[in-house]
């Protein structure tokens, strides 16, 4: 931000909350009113896109394909796939190379996660579960959700950098999270490794947009052309720990080659239209199992959150 204003000589003021917070005071029109929409997951933020201005970048042409801004308001800022966190001192002999070994009876209370409610990075993983062990038909992962839920042993954390956090320092032998999250620590040399879910990882990219009605409209085209110039970019592969949207830029040099991977893909349609409907069974299983094991559900509150969306309102 500060590079930003230093360029510019356009001073900033930042709010930071989770990313349904934000939306809901974005969609409310609460004071003071923002010019820029900033973090939060693709497909958290997509159903409420009506409350973006049109605006194409113009660094779009540098943006990789999977990433374009298809809809005409809605650009993407990084490269943000969802990954397993794992505790190398805790983990022992288990093997963990995806969603299925979270099965395991002897992780059972060991997981970190928290809801897909309140997080925009456990909703991701939500719909990466659907699809990779539904083998591509959400429906069909249903089964495996409710499977995981009871392993979570009643356990959901209240916001997101809880879960790398909590594995980070041993409180998790392993966590549900994204990659920024935790390559921060890989790249720090603490005891945890980044496990690309075998089953598939989802691409997906977290977003900036302008809000409808911005005061600061220039200003606002000026960021959003900013955080996706090539300049910028380079910054946060090199010392943020995330993966550019641009073609021109690598990732971290402590992270795998995307053609490594095994990536699948989502329906943005389908994840659009039963976004409310997938987090209301979610929260139902999870109450569901826990209930029936005896539980009742401990959901631990914390602050802080991946992405954390920020809204920049210029003065």
């Amino acid at each position: 931000m500060s590079e930003f204003e230093g360029r510019t000589g356009i001073a900033v003021n930042v709010q930071t909350g989770g990313t349904g917070e934000l939306l809901q005071m974005v969609e409310e029109g609460a004071e003071p009113r923002c010019d820029i929409f900033w973090g939060g997951s693709l497909s958290t933020t997509m159903p409420k896109q009506e409350l973006f201005e049109p605006y194409i970048s113009e660094n779009e042409h540098m943006v990789r394909e999977e990433f374009k801004n298809k809809e005409g308001n809605i650009t993407r800022f990084t490269d943000v796939p969802s990954v397993l966190m794992v505790n190398t001192n805790l983990i022992g002999d288990l093997e963990v190379k995806g969603y299925e070994d979270l099965l395991n009876p002897e992780l059972k209370g060991r997981i970190a996660m928290c809801s897909p409610v309140t997080s925009s990075s456990a909703y991701e993983h939500l719909i990466n579960m659907l699809y990779a062990m539904g083998k591509g038909e959400p429906e069909a992962g249903w089964d495996y959700v409710e499977k995981f839920c009871r392993n979570l042993d009643g356990i959901l954390l209240g916001g997101s950098s809880e879960v790398y956090r909590g594995v980070a320092e041993g409180r998790f032998a392993v966590g549900l999270t994204f990659e920024e999250g935790a390559a921060h620590y890989v790249a720090s040399g603490e005891p945890v490794e980044i496990v690309y879910m075998e089953e598939g990882v989802l691409p997906k990219a977290d977003v900036v947009c302008i809000v409808k009605g911005a005061s600061h409209m220039e200003e606002a085209r000026e960021f959003v052309n900013f955080v996706t110039g090539r300049d910028a970019q380079t910054v946060i592969s090199a010392r943020l720990d995330r993966r550019s949207v641009r073609t021109d830029v690598d990732e971290p040099s402590y992270l795998p080659d995307k053609e490594l991977l095994h990536f699948i893909y989502d329906d943005g349609d389908v994840v659009n239209e039963n976004k409310e409907l997938w987090l209301k069974h979610f929260s139902e299983l999870f109450c569901s199992v826990s209930d029936s094991d005896g539980g009742g559900g401990r959901n631990v509150s914390a602050s802080g959150g991946k992405n954390s969306a920020g809204e920049v309102t210029v003065p």
